[in-house]
């Protein structure tokens, strides 16, 4: 059995603050990482590093929003997915000194009723303009355009906990879709959901980011059997694929009685999410769940010869690394354990 494990953000993005993983116990990851065949290639996002995964080819942007509608939208969307999809997802914008920085909805909630509202504002506004907004899921929209527009945008993840004002959309069209980026932020501004999200305490949803767009790719394809995720867009291209795909299970354990032979990807996200907003203790918590419940039982695994091959992969702002480990490379003595510090130094 093969396993390649995706986890984004392993390494913390910040090398001035070594001091943040002191006091962790991580004897399972250090060894791992220090017997594997190491390599590192330039930055790319998880979007862009699972179409290449499935063969997918980017387009003006990576064709995540077409792609997305295989697990979010009705037989009916399916058929007219030679048409141009973007996703057009909630956020919280605000503003801090010069900076405008975006938050989604890793850190705020939206219920579907609230985002149908919101839709049905933006299409009373825009559907003259050849634009369909759908809200398929309550922090997942999309908008389906009458032409292709020449644009390209920035992934959600890429901006998530950033700086927007070099981040918008470029093209020959991208002046109209600025001015378009405008006149949303204005009509949320006094949209009645919004005070009633001030009252309770909520962020208030003041825009929304554009991005992912493109027509259905014409063909999808893996190299994995199975996919294990949490993360929509890995079940998304799982489903395009027809390969089988399940949540994530809470412990390799737990994934070893349930896969069956073969190559399996598994991403685990959790950390992530907690890189794009520095949010220093909960990383540090992610990290010593992962060590616990994935890690020392998968170093098990590969010294009893369960799994044949393990690679690790943590996608980072200053590249990608690849750990590729097998039941031999542990008899490598020689190769010393070091402190993950030095690998996000390298």
């Amino acid at each position: 059995m093969n396993l390649h494990l995706l986890v984004p953000g392993l390494l913390w993005p910040d090398h001035e603050i070594p001091e943040i993983y002191n006091d962790l116990s991580l004897s399972a990851l250090e060894s791992l990482l220090a017997k594997s065949h190491y390599t590192k290639n330039p930055p790319v996002s998880i979007e862009a590093w699972l179409c290449q995964a499935f063969g997918v080819s980017k387009q003006q942007d990576w064709p995540v929003a077409p792609i997305m509608l295989k697990l979010d939208g009705s037989n009916e969307m399916l058929l007219a997915q030679d048409e141009y999809w973007l996703r057009a997802d909630p956020v919280h914008l605000r503003i801090e000194n010069n900076h405008i920085l975006l938050a989604d909805s890793q850190i705020f909630s939206i219920s579907l009723k609230e985002s149908t509202q919101f839709a049905d504002m933006l299409n009373q506004s825009f559907s003259k303009d050849g634009l369909l907004f759908l809200p398929l899921q309550p922090d997942r929209w999309y908008v389906r355009t009458d032409k292709a527009p020449h644009l390209q945008t920035h992934l959600l993840s890429e901006v998530a906990g950033k700086n927007i004002n070099q981040l918008l959309p470029i093209g020959d069209d991208s002046r109209v879709w600025h001015n378009l980026f405008n006149e949303i932020q204005m009509l949320f501004h006094d949209h009645p959901l919004n005070q009633e999200r001030e009252i309770r305490g909520d962020l208030t949803i003041n825009s929304i980011w554009f991005w992912g767009g493109g027509v259905m790719p014409k063909h999808i394809g893996a190299c994995y059997d199975q996919v294990w995720s949490d993360d929509p867009f890995g079940r998304a291209l799982a489903i395009a694929s027809k390969i089988p795909h399940q949540p994530l299970s809470e412990t390799a354990q737990e994934w070893q009685q349930t896969a069956k032979p073969g190559h399996h990807l598994v991403i685990i996200d959790s950390l992530a999410n907690k890189t794009h907003y520095k949010n220093i203790y909960e990383w540090r918590q992610c990290l010593s769940l992962l060590e616990n419940n994935w890690l020392k039982p998968l170093f098990d695994a590969i010294k009893a010869g369960k799994i044949t091959q393990l690679t690790i992969t943590t996608l980072n702002d200053d590249g990608v690394r690849n750990f590729e480990l097998t039941r031999g490379n542990l008899w490598k003595f020689w190769r010393r354990t070091k402190s993950l510090l030095s690998y996000a130094k390298n």
